[in-house]
C-alpha cells in the first residue's frame, strides 16, 4: 500500500493506492500558494476517514518535478519527514511522466507540459502506444509555446496541468484542430503518482528518501538582493 503526495502546482493531491493500482482513497485541494500548511492535516484526515493505520504503509510515492518551486520543496519535505518516522523508503515520480500516464488512452503520443513561468511550459514528448509501457521520446526541457513543436511528434496529442491558461495558447498557436487531451485530463492527480510509483516499489525501483531532490529545470525566479542593506547610522 501505498500513499503518493502531488505538491508539483499551486494545488495539492493526495492518494492510497495498493495491489495493481486500486485506489483506495484520494483527496484534491486547489486553493493557491500559500495553502500548504494543510498538507499533512489533510494527510492525517484521508487515513483515517479511509481508516488507513499509517503503519499499513509500505511506502510513499512522491511527485519530483518539474513544477512548482515551493510545491515540490513542501512534498518533498513532508515525504522524508513520514519515511524516516514510518521507517519506510520512497519513490520519486517525474510529473511530465504522470500527466502523460493520464492522458496515454488517448493517443498513441503524448506532450505532456506543466507551468514553468509567463508563456513558457516544461514539457516532453512520450510513446504512449501501450499505456501500460510508456515511453520517453525526448528529455524535460523548458520552452515556449511556440518551441513546443520541437519536442511534438506528429499527431501527438498535448496535455498540460491547466486547461484554462494553456488550452487557449496551443490552439492560438497550432489552431484549433490541435489534438488535445480531454480536460479532466489536465489536471495532475495524486493516484497517478501513485499507480506509477507502485509499479517501480513492484519493481524494487526504490529511493532512499533522504537522497530525493526536486527537478527543477531552471533556477527560481526569487533573485538575491543585488543592492546590499546598510545600517542606518
Amino acid at each position: 500500500m501505498i500513499l503518493a503526495l502531488n505538491t508539483s502546482a499551486l494545488q495539492f493531491g493526495i492518494a492510497v493506492v495498493e495491489g495493481q493500482g486500486l485506489i483506495l482513497a484520494e483527496h484534491y485541494l486547489s486553493r493557491g500558494p500559500k495553502h500548504f500548511g494543510g498538507l499533512v492535516p489533510a494527510i492525517k484526515f484521508l487515513l483515517d476517514s479511509s481508516g488507513i493505520e499509517p503503519t499499513g504503509l509500505e511506502c510513499l510515492a512522491v511527485a519530483i518535478g518539474p513544477g512548482s518551486f515551493t510545491g515540490l520543496r513542501v512534498g518533498l519535505a513532508t515525504t522524508k519527514g513520514l519515511c524516516h518516522a514510518l521507517n519506510i523508503p520512497a519513490v520519486g515520480v517525474n510529473t511530465l511522466e504522470a500527466l502523460a500516464h493520464q492522458a496515454a488512452r488517448w493517443g498513441p503520443k503524448v506532450v505532456a507540459m506543466v507551468h514553468s513561468r509567463r508563456d513558457e511550459v516544461f514539457g516532453a514528448c512520450f510513446d504512449t502506444s501501450d499505456p501500460e509501457n510508456i515511453r520517453r521520446l525526448t528529455e524535460d526541457c523548458s520552452l515556449s509555446f511556440q518551441e513546443l513543436r520541437e519536442i511534438a511528434s506528429n499527431g501527438a496529442l498535448f496535455v498540460g496541468n491547466d486547461y484554462r491558461l494553456q488550452a487557449p495558447h496551443l490552439k492560438e498557436i497550432f489552431g484549433h484542430s490541435i489534438p488535445l487531451a480531454p480536460p479532466w485530463c489536465w489536471a495532475l492527480r495524486a493516484s497517478s503518482i501513485g499507480i506509477l510509483g507502485l509499479k517501480r516499489f513492484h519493481r524494487g525501483e526504490l529511493d532512499d528518501p533522504r537522497e530525493l531532490i526536486p527537478i527543477y529545470h531552471r533556477p527560481p525566479d526569487i533573485r538575491p538582493n543585488p543592492y546590499p542593506l546598510r545600517r542606518a547610522r
